[in-house]
């Protein structure tokens, strides 16, 4: 079936608002929809904002109103560092029951859910085999709260596509994201000084780009791919290589045995260890990323070239986190922007002073650290500024024309923002 009135879950998360930016520039696509309990934190064009938790009573009215075919529940939370364990099974049990609930009600008209998963739902274990498929059945109970969330949330999400065929209904299951805004275990992992290890161990990792987390979504709400698949870029990476990538080096600070209470004591010292991380540090992960391929879907960055974009993006910090402030949500103000004949269609602009979307410059003291963006190549910037939105494109073109103003590089930043501009 063909996706046309669609409602996202999750909408004020990364990953929600960037799937919502998407799926807009898709002519095709009539209606957007998205609801959260908290304020979207991307500007977002055609998308309509409700504030509501997912309680069915609530989300079958808004259903039913606006005649949804396709729901995509991007709310699971898959990491201890986004939400205490009673707050996640809320949201990752309690919340997805009443999501599908509402999906199921009589005279719904909802034809297809995506769900996004995690690749936890596979746990950590040194008997586990070299890559996960997802035919592959687990051979142990859920090592943890998070990991037994997923495997009942998709237990869930399988009852529900069982009892009526005439629905699609497609489960991503995302590997550890890198590229994105949201908390991470792993992201604050990666972002120390240095890598914590365990002695005599060096796991493999593989990660996903958000943007190849949510192409991963937009191509299963595009397309009719019903199942489970893994969602994971090509290649996977030890720790060690991870580091080096990074330009760190790793330090076994935690030992082969009692490493529960030697994370306990990190935690006491600022390094952010949980105990669903420490099984990770000890048995790694593999996933086999083929049959999501098969459906069409071209991943754009490896394990590899996600890792090096972290890498940028950590030492491009100091100068994208010195401007003012990003978007914020004002009711008042989205109501005027789509509702009053006053406002005319939007006018594509230069990346210059006219410009209503820049964001402020830089303050006077805001210049990056020795060593951060100043260390930078043309050609290494280039490969970050792929990444980066529009305002942070434009933010990082001025202080480039303000500082060592490179011929080629302000060249290609013109372009990505053209681009950026006009994505048709």
């Amino acid at each position: 079936m063909s996706s046309r009135r669609i409602l996202i879950t999750g909408i004020s998360s990364s990953l929600g608002g960037r799937l919502a930016q998407r799926l807009e520039l898709d002519p095709q696509v009539q209606t957007l929809v998205g609801v959260d309990t908290s304020e979207p934190q991307h500007r977002l064009e055609r998308t309509e904002f409700v504030r509501v938790d997912t309680e069915q009573t609530a989300l079958q009215r808004i259903l039913s109103a606006a005649a949804i075919d396709t729901v995509v529940d991007t709310r699971l939370v898959p990491d201890p560092l986004v939400a205490a364990s009673g707050s996640a099974h809320e949201i990752n049990v309690a919340g997805t029951a009443e999501v599908l609930l509402a999906c199921g009600a009589p005279g719904c008209a909802v034809r297809k859910l995506v769900f996004k998963s995690s690749a936890n739902y596979y746990g950590f274990g040194s008997q586990d085999p070299a890559f996960w498929s997802e035919d592959v059945d687990r051979r142990r109970p859920p090592g943890n709260g998070i990991e037994r969330d997923v495997v009942e949330a998709e237990a869930r999400v399988r009852e529900f596509a069982g009892r009526d065929g005439t629905r699609t209904v497609t489960t991503l299951r995302l590997a550890d994201q890198l590229g994105g805004e949201e908390r991470a275990s792993h992201l604050a992992l990666l972002s120390l000084p240095v890598v914590p290890a365990i002695l005599g161990f060096d796991p493999r990792w593989q990660f996903i780009h958000e943007h190849d987390a949510v192409g991963a979504l937009a191509h299963a709400v595009l397309h009719e791919i019903p199942g489970t698949y893994n969602a994971a870029a090509d290649g996977v990476l030890a720790l060690s290589e991870i580091a080096s990538l990074l330009g760190k080096i790793t330090v076994p600070l935690l030992p082969p045995v009692g490493t529960g209470f030697a994370a306990a004591q990190l935690r006491r010292l600022g390094m952010p260890v949980p105990v669903e991380l420490v099984r990770q540090l000890r048995a790694g992960r593999g996933l086999d990323n083929r049959r999501l391929k098969a459906t069409g879907y071209v991943y754009r960055y490896t394990s590899r070239e996600a890792v090096l974009k972290l890498r940028a993006q950590q030492r491009l910090r100091p100068l994208l986190g010195s401007g003012g402030e990003g978007y914020r949500y004002e009711p008042e103000v989205e109501e005027f922007l789509r509702r009053s004949p006053s406002v005319r269609p939007p006018v594509r602009l230069g990346a210059d002073a006219s410009d209503p979307d820049r964001p402020n410059p830089p303050d006077a003291d805001g210049s990056p650290a020795p060593g951060a963006y100043e260390s930078l190549s043309a050609d290494e910037v280039i490969g970050i500024a792929g990444s980066l939105d529009r305002p942070a494109l434009a933010q990082l073109r001025r202080h480039e024309a303000a500082t060592r103003s490179r011929r080629e590089l302000l060249v290609a930043l013109d372009a990505m923002l053209e681009r950026a501009q006009n994505p048709g």
